[in-house]
């Protein structure tokens, strides 16, 4: 499938700013059966500076610096890409849990994928008794590893209530859990807190939904924006699995992928800092159109 992307942020300021330095984190990635074909990002005014860096996770990130004064920013990014992905069963059972457990601390790799980096807790998904009880129920000794996953997605999607009014990116996991509303992200953090509370490396992946659901299937939850699920490493053999516990579903060809990290704190598309005053109006308008 091919699809072409267009996601526009717009500040709007109440008094001029007079600098701002961004990170902006808008090109989707290549690899695991997703291939960036072109992509172009349009920033007003004009940046003075513009560089651009791989970081830790391998997410294409580019540093623009703003030295006019403006009372507006509009960064406008358009991406066309190919995905096919050949995903495991829904009732695929997988290697026994504990056992992939045991070979990621074994893992003697820092790159990108390498499934140390994402067992121990982070800044936005702290590891919580409460949350690692919770995901334990899915995950019996000796139950294999996607059919816990996917046990966990479904009673995070049936007991969690979709709510974009109920939580704020900075709302702790901890209130999250107890309250069991919130939107993609809080959904996805609860899954990755409860999965690396077992010891098993889950990532947080930010990206898109197809807008157009296929005939006679129901619209997905978060199509209007960026989106964010899970990706859980399932051994030597399987790799990286997708899953989406907003949608209850794995990771197909619905979903494209912009970013991966730790949680939405290093994959956020768009964040930096201005000196201006007073208040700020953000908004995000976000297209997927299949192509063919």
């Amino acid at each position: 499938m091919i699809y072409d992307i267009r996601h526009v942020t717009t500040y709007s300021y109440e008094s001029p700013v007079s600098f701002a330095r961004c990170s902006l984190r808008l090109e989707p990635r290549s690899g695991d059966g997703q291939q960036l074909i072109s992509h172009h990002v349009e920033i007003r005014p004009r940046p003075a500076e513009r560089t651009a860096r791989r970081d830790f996770f391998g997410t294409h990130t580019e540093s623009v610096l703003i030295e006019a004064p403006h009372r507006s920013l509009r960064i406008d990014s358009r991406s066309r890409v190919s995905v096919s992905r050949q995903t495991p069963g829904r009732a695929t059972q997988g290697p026994p849990w504990e056992g992939v457990r045991d070979v990621a601390f074994e893992s003697t790799s820092l790159g990108p994928s390498s499934p140390i980096g994402y067992v121990f807790a982070s800044p936005l998904v702290p590891v919580q008794q409460p949350v690692t009880g919770y995901a334990g129920s899915s995950f019996p000794p000796g139950c294999g590893i996607l059919a816990g996953a996917v046990d966990l997605m479904h009673r995070i999607r049936t007991d969690f209530k979709y709510d974009p009014k109920a939580t704020v990116i900075s709302t702790p996991l901890k209130e999250v859990f107890e309250k069991r509303h919130g939107v993609c992200q809080d959904f996805a953090h609860v899954m990755i807190a409860g999965l690396r509370g077992l010891g098993l490396p889950a990532a947080y992946v930010s990206g898109y939904l197809r807008t157009i659901p296929p005939p006679g299937k129901p619209r997905l939850q978060g199509a209007d924006a960026t989106h964010a699920w899970v990706s859980l490493w399932c051994g030597v053999g399987i790799g990286w699995i997708g899953f989406d516990p907003t949608n209850d579903i794995l990771v197909e060809n619905d979903h494209i992928v912009l970013a991966v990290g730790r949680d939405f704190s290093d994959v956020s598309p768009v964040d930096g800092i201005i000196v201006g005053s007073r208040k700020q109006k953000l908004g995000v308008a976000v297209d997927v159109l299949l192509v063919e």
